[in-house]
């Protein structure tokens, strides 16, 4: 597809509403009452500018919008809720699938077949009692389809890997508006390989089968010092994940809470530090490998408890509304003497920095372990995810924000791989996650799937840098 000619809106006004009259759905253009809200990206500070939106009723409007977009040479790219979005959809065809919120449990083959709309805290309030769980993420907020094709690090990925290895069957939309169904064991296994983990370059999904794995107790939440205890914590910290069996999920936390009346005491205005933990196994086996904590003196707030699978989101306490944050990761080998010293000047008690958090995500386990079957986002050798965030405020707040991570980068330097996954690029090019080899394999599945280049995803295969 040449794309120096995009056709721009008022060259296809008229096919626009041919394709209208076309889908069940509905199609919103510029100039319409419903074109800011239509357009929109979950992050508000992505300023997108599509071509069109198409809030798709069901699979057929996604076969009809893409031979309608192969047929007008134009990129059309899937985005069920807008998460993730990094403005490279300039002039594109956007369609909206949250409206394919289907969910079906076979709890005797412990899979689930779900719509490409369907967002995690949907799929967990339905898995809610079966003892049964996908590998969810920290926010309700994400399409299960869109977090899981980019990877999907899970609170439960120790114990059962990444979560695009849990997928059993995906039905696409490919670029030529072929609607397909991938098993690995069809005439395509290399798709079905490129789209488990590279993301929505290959097609529009439209419906995804999970593999669901056992969870029939879940004990964590979370537990806050003040900031002072920043070391105190980062040992204990090391001291836990060192050990921890693949059923114990610890991550770490510094904030900085806004004097906000929503946020409650003893967080609003405070600087605190904080770990969150999600344990498959009784709250007495989480305790005792959690006992270092306990003796972390101090505790501000303890959240730690029973939680029902629905209720997973509240271990982290992710925001599910639209946000200005920015956000910076980078995958670390280990928290060395050196590393922690260097954590605690920059995100400490006397640190000035605009960051509203810093996380430490342990990994590992069945994530860093060779599956034979595993799709393309691989293995994760590194023990650690280092990530922040930040929300830019005035004119200077951007370059506050970015000052802010590179001094957190410059902290975790020494034991930095320079790697990030797919979906904690931020605005880093694809070439810390995607090794030269990975890659060529992706483009060329993809040149099958989609040999115009019709379909365009947020992180496209064969482009190293987004908007």
């Amino acid at each position: 597809m040449n794309t120096t000619t995009i056709p721009t809106y008022g060259r296809l006004r008229e096919p626009l509403a041919d394709l209208g009259r076309r889908v069940a759905g509905v199609v919103h253009v510029p100039g319409d009452e419903t074109w800011d809200a239509a357009r929109a990206a979950w992050v508000i500070t992505v300023d997108q500018h599509p071509l069109a939106v198409l809030e798709a009723r069901d699979a057929q409007d996604v076969v009809t919008a893409v031979r309608w977009a192969r047929d007008h040479e134009i990129h059309v790219s899937a985005q069920p809720t807008g998460h993730g979005t990094t403005g490279a959809f300039e002039q594109v065809l956007i369609l909206r699938t949250g409206a394919l919120d289907d969910i079906h449990v076979d709890p005797a083959a412990r899979t689930v077949t779900i719509g490409a709309g369907v967002r995690a805290g949907d799929l967990l309030a339905a898995l809610d009692g079966t003892g049964l769980t996908f590998l969810a993420g920290s926010n309700p907020d994400p399409s299960v389809v869109g977090m899981t094709v980019t990877g999907g690090l899970s609170w439960f990925g120790r114990a059962f890997g990444a979560g695009a290895d849990s997928v059993e069957t995906v039905e696409l939309v490919d670029g030529m508006g072929r609607l397909r169904t991938l098993t690995g064991s069809d005439d395509d296994p290399d798709l079905f390989w490129a789209v488990r983990g590279g993301g929505g370059d290959f097609g529009i999904i439209t419906r995804m089968t999970l593999r669901l794995h056992p969870a029939p107790q879940l004990y964590g939440g979370r537990l806050f010092w003040p900031i002072t205890q920043t070391r105190a914590v980062l040992d204990a910290f090391r001291t836990v994940t060192a050990t921890a069996p693949d059923d114990l999920t610890v991550w770490f936390h510094s904030y900085r809470f806004p004097p906000f009346p929503e946020i409650p005491e003893p967080l609003r205005g405070q600087a605190m530090t904080s770990v969150a933990v999600a344990h498959l196994g009784s709250g007495e086996d989480a305790e005792r490998l959690l006992a270092p904590f306990r003796a972390v003196p101090g505790i501000a707030l303890d959240l730690l408890g029973d939680v029902p699978l629905a209720g997973l989101d509240s271990i982290a306490g992710e925001p599910t509304e639209p946000s200005p944050a920015r956000d910076w990761s980078v995958l670390v080998d280990a928290l060395d003497d050196q590393t922690v010293e260097a954590l605690v000047a920059a995100i400490g008690a006397g640190a000035e920095h605009p960051l509203a958090m810093v996380q430490i995500r342990h990994l590992g386990g069945a994530l860093a372990r060779e599956h034979g079957a595993a799709g393309s986002f691989g293995r994760v050798a590194e023990q650690y995810l280092v990530g922040a965030i930040g929300i830019p405020i005035g004119p200077g707040g951007g370059p506050e924000v970015e000052a802010g991570f590179a001094e957190v980068e410059a902290a975790v330097s020494s034991v930095s791989s320079g790697r990030a996954p797919l979906a904690f690029l931020g605005r880093r090019s694809t070439d810390a996650w995607w090794s030269p080899d990975t890659r060529a394999r992706l483009m060329a599945a993809k040149s099958i799937a989609d040999p115009l280049g019709v379909i365009r995803s947020n992180r496209p295969v064969d482009r190293r840098t987004t908007a």
